[in-house]
């Protein structure tokens, strides 16, 4: 029964507030926070946070393409970051922080970068779209610590997230949406 689930990646600042915009949807059956795209095995939180291996922070979706398609994930994912911002995401700064979506098929590629020319043809943006489309390579779950960050820790993750700056560009750029 479980044959027909997919994966999503994306790489979209601090990975606590990638998981639960996508948690919440019927479909999504996992978000799983953790390191991908860099040179080094089994990276820890310390190593990705010193800025020498490589590793995006990102989230893995495993997802029921035929309740929540890919597509519909691709718009999730663009309400959540500033594409235009290549330093990082919000307060949060460095190339660990940076966006990416890191495709895991042939039909994930064209559909991630016809979102992000129609995303780029929208008029939302006078800067250009800086979101990578990559290759998915090997994905390493971070620590059980940042699982579920917003559920089991909900206080910080609030102030976090309140003091990052995310929630009003998204509230200015997407509104209510």
């Amino acid at each position: 029964m479980t044959n027909h689930l997919k994966k999503a990646t994306f790489a979209g600042g601090c990975f606590w507030c990638m998981v639960k915009p996508f948690d919440q949807w019927d479909g999504v059956k996992s978000v799983v926070s953790g390191y991908t795209g860099g040179h080094l095995e089994n990276p820890t939180y310390e190593d990705v946070k010193s800025g020498t291996t490589g590793h995006y922070e990102a989230v893995e979706i495993t997802y029921d393409p035929t309740i929540m398609p890919y597509e519909e994930i691709l718009k999730v994912y663009w309400q959540q970051i500033d594409p235009t911002d290549d330093g990082g995401q919000f307060q949060d700064r460095g190339d660990s922080y940076r966006t990416a979506i890191f495709y895991h098929d042939d039909q994930q590629k064209e559909a991630a970068e016809v979102s992000k020319e129609e995303l780029a043809n929208s008029g939302k943006f006078n800067k250009p779209i800086v979101t990578k489309i990559l290759p998915a390579s090997t994905f390493y779950p971070a620590e059980d610590y940042h699982q579920d960050f917003y559920k089991k820790n909900e206080q910080e993750y609030k102030e976090d997230r309140a003091k990052s700056g995310r929630d009003e560009f998204i509230e200015k750029v997407w509104g209510n949406n």
